[in-house]
């Protein structure tokens, strides 16, 4: 009977997992989890999903356990691991999933052509996208519109989610193994603990999230979503950044509902439909840009004169900026991991536009705190909010903070949970504290500048001076 080595790399799911599937299908299956350099070097960076790592891999050796299988983790480079493993277990084949990130892809890769070169089989399946990342339009170029996109993507087929396999078939050999604990993921992570009180990671929770979402939130989430505090965010992209749940689980989980409903819940459910198609967006701009996370693809933006300080850096992830809304959001983002995507683009527009920072300064440090963090969907963010991307932002546009507290938070819900020193405050200066009159500001026990920041740039004075510096760069 064949056997067969499943790495598992960020597709820590049994559903709808082609790799598994196929092993599954040929015979004995056994899965490794192998944390190499790179990975730690990866995670050292992105602490937060550091945290929803080790809890994804923590679920599925118990899921493998409970379908007879032994989940084998191994630790050192990625090629000298599956060649051990290839011997202890006298396995014929390596499957894996593939990752779409430039130096994941180039691993992938490189690995196949070495196991290849020693004579075992190599299969990578296409497992974490909807469609085909490698589209072209008709001129044979990258798509740089995401209208075009969609509508291309439209008249693709989504492949039909694959069900966990029945009846697996592991080795019954005992062979050498690490505990998980023993690769300290999260031994440099204590402020993680808190994500305890918000998150369970791990496929049947994910499940349980899509369950939740789609019997209800996914209904008025076209209307709503923008909503900050209206409670109908799926909740889901900690999941889908580490493959807990499938896209094409979902996609047609939402189709189905889809040709069930009519009315409003159409057009919510085709909304999310679009979200999930942005995502394949940014992985298509990624495998064609591979230095979108460091490089701006409007080149005109290399010379963009950024003239931030390093104490409003400091101030901006600490949520001391005296904007509440801002503020809010890189408080949430700090507690929870994650942060509403309205206030994402808020709160990165207020970066690079009110107060001039590099982009890159927001990229890096969405990647240490974000539990979704997605190398494709935090780069095209910062680049279309910048607007140096390929479907930008139109370069004028400057989110408004205060207008933007206004419309999407009106009651100030959302201030008030995470600006706790503004909870005092009513309608309409809870938006903008500091046009309070003094009688006001008192009688909620606040003192502009000591109990909470002014503001750190007055919002005409940045928008003008943000004008400005982007008509240095246009038309270069």
């Amino acid at each position: 009977m064949k056997r067969t080595i499943v790495w598992f790399r960020k597709d820590f799911r049994l559903h709808d997992n082609p790799a598994l599937w196929e092993a599954a299908k040929e015979g004995i299956v056994i899965p490794v989890f192998i944390w190499s350099e790179e990975e730690k070097r990866e995670y050292a960076e992105s602490e937060a999903s550091s945290w929803w790592l080790y809890h994804s891999v923590a679920t599925l050796e118990k899921g493998l356990q409970a379908h007879g299988l032994k989940l084998f983790i191994k630790s050192g480079d990625e090629f000298d691991a599956l060649v051990e493993l290839l011997e202890e277990t006298d396995a014929e084949a390596v499957y894996f999933n593939d990752r779409y990130e430039p130096a994941e892809r180039s691993k992938g890769m490189r690995i196949t052509a070495q196991l290849e070169s020693i004579g075992k089989e190599v299969q990578i399946f296409h497992g974490q996208l909807l469609f085909n990342p490698e589209l072209v339009n008709k001129l044979g170029e990258p798509y740089k519109v995401f209208t075009s996109f969609w509508k291309r993507c439209m008249q693709e087929e989504v492949a039909r989610p694959l069900p966990v396999p029945v009846g697996m078939k592991g080795i019954e050999q005992e062979i050498e193994t690490l505990a998980l604990d023993s690769l300290c993921i999260l031994d440099k992570n204590p402020w993680h603990q808190k994500f305890d009180k918000y998150w369970k990671p791990g496929e049947q929770a994910a499940i349980e999230q899509w369950e939740q979402f789609s019997d209800d939130g996914m209904f008025y989430y076209g209307a709503e979503r923008d909503l900050i505090s209206s409670g109908t965010s799926s909740m889901l992209s900690p999941y889908i950044a580490v493959g807990n749940i499938s896209v094409k689980a979902m996609w047609h989980s939402a189709r189905s509902i889809y040709e069930e409903v009519q009315g409003t819940s159409v057009q919510s459910i085709d909304t999310f439909l679009k979200q999930l198609v942005w995502r394949e967006f940014a992985y298509h701009q990624l495998i064609h840009f591979p230095d979108i996370t460091r490089i701006p693809l409007r080149k005109q933006f290399l010379e963009f004169p950024w003239q931030g300080t390093a104490e409003q850096l400091m101030k901006w992830k600490r949520g001391q900026t005296g904007y509440p809304l801002v503020d809010a959001g890189m408080r949430e983002l700090w507690e929870t991991g994650v942060m509403h995507n309205r206030v994402r683009m808020v709160t990165a527009s207020f970066l690079v536009k009110h107060l001039l920072i590099p982009w890159q300064e927001g990229y890096e440090w969405f990647k240490h705190t974000l539990l979704d963090f997605d190398t494709a969907n935090n780069a095209m963010g910062w680049q279309w909010v910048t607007g140096c991307g390929i479907d930008a932002a139109p370069y004028f546009r400057i989110f408004n903070p205060f207008l933007q507290s206004e419309k999407f938070d009106p009651d100030g819900e959302y201030i008030r949970k995470w600006v706790p020193e503004l909870s005092g405050l009513q309608v309409p200066y809870i938006h903008r504290p500091w046009v309070a009159p003094t009688s006001v500001l008192e009688d909620a026990g606040i003192q502009m500048g000591v109990t909470y920041p002014s503001p750190i740039v007055d919002h005409a004075a940045a928008r003008k001076r943000a004008l400005e510096a982007l008509q240095q760069v246009k038309g270069k």
